[in-house]
């Protein structure tokens, strides 16, 4: 996603802090801010609508969490880059949104200069989380099931995609649109860490005969 104009929308409840990000992002040519929500609800809405390269989203907002705002964002099938951004550093809350499928956690303390680096990173591609994140992360005893991460509908592509059906027969079969089962195959390939949807198969047929 490297390229001069990333469309970047904030979702935080804070009308002082999303100025502060706005002009943080300012900083950099390549970002274009074209949406600001205060809260889940609003960010589901303007998502389906705007579709931006790059959601950063606060974690503890009135109404909808950022975790239920997280999972509401995957479940629609949004492709967005979906960096969380926010005070806390509780173990607890990183590993839940790591595991929600957020592509990032960064924390608001950070460096405006290395936030804004890694804000780039995240929206080029890369998986970002501020120094605090990364040593639990790196301390943490992952699960030995991989697919634990994955939602619901993203297991269903995936049993479907196992059959050996195509994009097309599952979105019939699921009755969702092709282009939600690519969007739903991209993000459980990078929850699994594999590839390809043939290896995510080859993953998930070992998994049901261990």
């Amino acid at each position: 996603m490297e390229r001069n104009n990333i469309t970047v929308m904030i979702v935080d409840d804070h009308p002082l802090m999303r100025r502060g990000i706005r002009q943080l992002l300012e900083l950099e040519p390549q970002f274009s801010v074209v949406s600001e929500a205060s809260n889940g609800s609003e960010a589901v809405a303007q998502a389906r609508r705007l579709a931006p390269d790059l959601i950063l989203l606060d974690l503890n907002m009135k109404g909808l969490s950022g975790l239920d705002t997280l999972k509401a964002l995957r479940q629609e099938a949004i492709g967005s880059r979906i960096l969380i951004l926010t005070v806390s550093d509780a173990r607890n809350d990183i590993y839940t949104l790591v595991d929600a499928g957020a592509d990032g956690y960064l924390l608001k303390d950070s460096e405006p200069e290395q936030l804004l680096k890694q804000i780039l990173q995240g929206a080029q591609g890369q998986k970002v989380f501020s120094d605090a994140v990364s040593d639990y992360l790196s301390g943490r005893e992952f699960s030995s099931n991989p697919f634990a991460s994955l939602t619901e509908r993203e297991l269903d592509v995936l049993q479907e995609v196992a059959r050996g059906m195509s994009n097309k027969e599952v979105a019939v079969t699921l009755h969702i649109s092709e282009e939600t089962v690519k969007v739903h195959i991209r993000n459980l390939l990078r929850k699994l860490n594999v590839r390809s949807r043939v290896a995510a198969t080859v993953l998930y047929l070992e998994s049901k005969n261990s």
